[in-house]
């Protein structure tokens, strides 16, 4: 065991997240079904059928908990093990490289779909938008996305440079500068989890990005350090060949000829480097402070300097959807309404329609009854496939003829069907101004 953990540390990191997750699935059968009835349900009395949907059902759980609960936490602690044991393990240090790829790349990965889920934040949607119900902004200013991009992939360029060209063959400068690259990353990192981390449930896994981040940083920057001191150690002439030379690049060189020094060189060089790396960004329409608009210009998260109007709430009356989603022109909302407690954006077509119910409900209850019955079971569907103007915009073009029966119908049945349709979604009821 000891043996293939060594020879192939990141299979056996999946490997462990795959069976402890299937262990928690186990256990979670368990506890639902009691210990005795979990024996007796899972070895007997099991259909062909049955059986094979019990295994993917398991396969699936063990998936989702190995995959996507377990595994951040184990490529967190594979981290942990490098940064003291690799430091000074060339060989080791190389297996774990692929421990800072996967962690990284799975690390934006998990952080977007827990914010789309959890947070139902909408991507590219800035601060000054209106959203509905628990729909969440942008947490990086969209017109500055560009720069945040641009810093990524500058630090992912940094650590291939320092990682994947030999030391023998890099002079202390370009080392030192693709470690200020890999610096200005995990400052971003760490920036990133400030902003998104608000303390709510299963927050701590955002957390998990910068702190490998983090972690890369350090290991990556002690192993170089030690390997550049076991180098110039084999070759005594390769100390003094960095003494050798006048101008300032050459000075750079002798300066960093000490790796002790190399640390604050990197946190140094970091700055003119932004700075570069910023006023290219000018040339593609970046303003020189969208690193830092990035996060300010946005609201709901921790450092957002934004507010933003509030939500308007519609649920899956397909109606509400159409009146708040619609095109202005076509749809016409009229006003904000209440509905459930909540506010809603309300048009004519809605208020008709809500006055007709109202009517069937006080003369026809038990007609009442069955319409109901038949708009929740077909009209909540409906609104689930609302999700653009024009999907609005049609299905308000489909209802122009019932609002117009409706309209028949009140104004047959109704002494003031006007006031009727006018304090639709008010709070108040003809009663109320009689």
């Amino acid at each position: 065991m000891k043996h293939f953990i060594n020879k192939h540390p990141f299979l056996a990191a999946v490997l462990l997240s795959l069976n402890l997750g299937m262990i928690l699935v186990m256990a979670n059968v368990a506890m639902a079904m009691g210990s005795e009835s979990f024996v007796r349900n899972i070895l007997k009395g099991r259909t062909p059928g049955e059986i094979f949907e019990m295994y993917v059902s398991m396969w699936a759980g063990m998936i989702v908990y190995g995959g996507f609960i377990i595994f951040p936490f184990v490529l967190t602690a594979a981290e942990i093990i490098l940064l003291v044991k690799g430091r000074k393990d060339h060989d080791l240090y190389r297996k774990g490289r692929i421990f800072d790829i996967v962690g990284v790349t799975l690390g934006v990965f998990y952080s977007l779909l827990y914010l789309s889920f959890f947070s139902e934040v909408s991507f590219g949607r800035d601060w000054y938008e209106q959203l509905a119900n628990r729909q969440t902004h942008t947490p990086i200013y969209t017109e500055a996305q560009i720069t945040v991009i641009m810093v990524a992939l500058v630090a992912v360029v940094g650590y291939l440079v320092v990682n994947y060209i030999p030391l023998n063959e890099m002079p202390p400068l370009m080392l030192v500068l693709g470690m200020a690259a890999i610096y200005m990353g995990a400052v971003e990192s760490v920036v990133w989890g400030i902003q998104v981390f608000r303390g709510k449930s299963f927050d701590f896994f955002l957390l998990l990005l910068p702190l490998n981040c983090l972690l890369l940083t350090a290991r990556t920057v002690s192993h170089k350090m030690w390997e550049w001191n076991q180098l110039l150690a084999k070759d005594a002439s390769r100390r003094e060949q960095y003494q050798e030379g006048s101008g300032v690049l050459h000075a750079c060189n002798r300066f960093l000829a000490k790796s002790e020094r190399w640390p604050l060189a990197a946190f140094l060089l970091m700055w003119p480097l932004l700075g570069i790396l910023i006023g290219i960004l000018l040339l593609l329409g970046q303003k020189p402070d969208a690193v830092i608009r990035a996060f300010t210009e946005t609201s709901d998260w921790n450092l957002s300097q934004r507010v933003a109007p509030q939500n308007i709430y519609y649920d899956e009356h397909y109606l509400c959807t159409v009146a708040a989603g619609g095109h202005e022109s076509i749809v016409k909302p009229r006003r904000l309404g209440v509905r459930h407690g909540h506010q809603v954006i309300v048009n004519r077509q809605l208020c008709v329609a809500n006055a007709f119910e109202q009517v069937l409900e006080e003369r026809t209850p038990r007609f009442h009854r069955a319409v109901r019955h038949f708009y929740d079971t077909y009209g909540f569907p409906v609104a689930k496939l609302i999700h653009s103007k024009y999907t609005a915009d049609l299905i308000y073009f489909l209802m122009k003829p019932l609002e117009w029966i409706f309209l028949i119908v009140l104004y047959l049945t109704d002494v003031n069907p006007e006031n009727r349709i006018a304090i639709q979604y008010t709070g108040k009821s003809l009663k109320d101004f009689q």
